[in-house]
């Protein structure tokens, strides 16, 4: 981006003009915008991981129809977008989306949008550290009061929906089995990237089965792994992902309607229909329950209400149902990659460590009956150096 770009991001005040990407739904949007334009959306408390895509997508600049965070809960995109320095107009009104289509010119000057080529302006609020802060503690206040209609709710449609985890899920004639295997089921939730690279060491090490859903596969392909498996409605998923998977499996709804098989099939590539209720991500992570798997490794997954109130869902009786049913066997990766952070570089590590071993190499080759401690020593030293 050019020098005007840097100067407005140091200065709010300064004023901005692009091209604009025109869509009510972010996750659309993020597969056709491109670096430098404005992206114009309608999305109420902005998720986590919609943010991380329009960072990543290097967008402009956000209009927002709706609020990106209304103090309802603790929506965390808005937090994403002010530390990577993304101007946000926020609440600019209906007349955004209905006016502007694909393509337009917009100036953002201030707390107003202008259209370039026809004479209409809108006015919205300027995003701040300020702004999101009180918003947040309003979030907090108001946290009880949030929380109590989200358990009526899912322990409601738990109960209705309980069948479904007390039937076997009926998997389709699969070509590959995880059977006796541990299974990764990688999810494009929030912290879904940094908890993955931090599992790295045992996906290189204990070959696990790969099963992606949705957009999960794009991310194992990012660090250079190919999912055995995609589940889901293909709504957020690249068309290289689709290509590169060994087997596809549709998420179908109950009664067979499956709207994602429409763009497998125009890519020339066949799946297997699975109906079934929930999301595809407890479908997933049941899938890998009913196959056999040994243990299942959740990366990215929703678990509590802040996921699925950023997702537009207000409960989450399937997930609780799901993770009822595969108990112990299911171990959840979120936030491992908080856990622990190493404070010198590997590099560092392993030279230091070869060079206190030396002395004690050269004393195990003139006691020979001390090799076997040696050689214990040299096993433990390298499990650490993993």
């Amino acid at each position: 981006m050019g020098d005007w770009w840097k100067r407005w991001r140091k200065k709010g005040d300064l004023s901005i003009q692009g091209r604009v990407m025109v869509d009510r739904r972010t996750k659309r949007l993020l597969a056709r915008i491109s670096p430098g334009e404005i992206a114009v959306i309608d999305h109420r408390d902005l998720d986590e991981v919609a943010a991380m895509g329009l960072v990543g997508a290097g967008v402009a600049a956000v209009v927002n129809v709706s609020a990106s965070i209304s103090g309802r809960y603790p929506a965390q995109g808005c937090r994403l977008l002010l530390e990577a320095g993304i101007p946000v107009l926020d609440e600019v009104g209906e007349q955004a989306i209905q006016r502007l289509a694909d393509g337009d010119e917009v100036r953002i000057e201030g707390k107003l949008l202008r259209s370039v080529q026809e004479d209409w302006v809108a006015t919205g609020s300027r995003l701040t550290w300020q702004h999101w802060r009180e918003k947040m503690a309003e979030a907090h206040q108001g946290f009880e009061q949030t929380l109590q209609p989200f358990i009526e709710n899912t322990l409601n449609y738990a109960y209705r929906e309980r069948e479904w985890v007390t039937q076997p899920l009926s998997l389709p004639p699969l070509r590959q089995s995880w059977r006796g295997r541990d299974v990764v089921v990688v999810v494009r939730g929030p912290g879904f990237a940094e908890d993955l690279y931090a599992l790295r060491t045992f996906i290189r090490e204990a070959d696990p089965f790969l099963m992606a859903v949705d957009g999960g596969a794009d991310a194992l392909l990012k660090y250079g792994w190919t999912p055995h498996l995609i589940l889901g409605d293909m709504d957020s998923i690249s068309d290289q992902a689709l290509l590169q998977a060994e087997e596809l499996v549709v998420h179908a709804y109950s009664d067979g309607r499956a709207p994602g098989l429409e763009r497998v099939e125009r890519l020339g590539l066949t799946a297997h229909l699975l109906p079934s209720p929930g999301t595809s991500e407890d479908v997933a992570l049941l899938a890998a329950f009913e196959g056999g798997a040994e243990s299942i490794v959740a990366v990215g997954t929703h678990s509590h209400m802040v996921d699925f109130l950023e997702k537009g869902r207000e409960g989450m009786a399937s997930t609780l149902l799901a993770r009822i049913k595969m108990g112990a066997r299911l171990v959840d990766a979120k936030g491992v990659s908080r856990l622990y952070r190493p404070r010198h570089p590997a590099k560092g590590v392993a030279v230091l460590t070869l060079a206190s071993v030396m002395p004690v190499a050269a004393w195990l080759w003139v006691h020979p009956q001390l090799f076997e401690t040696g050689r214990l020593f040299w096993t433990v030293l390298q499990i650490w150096l993993t």
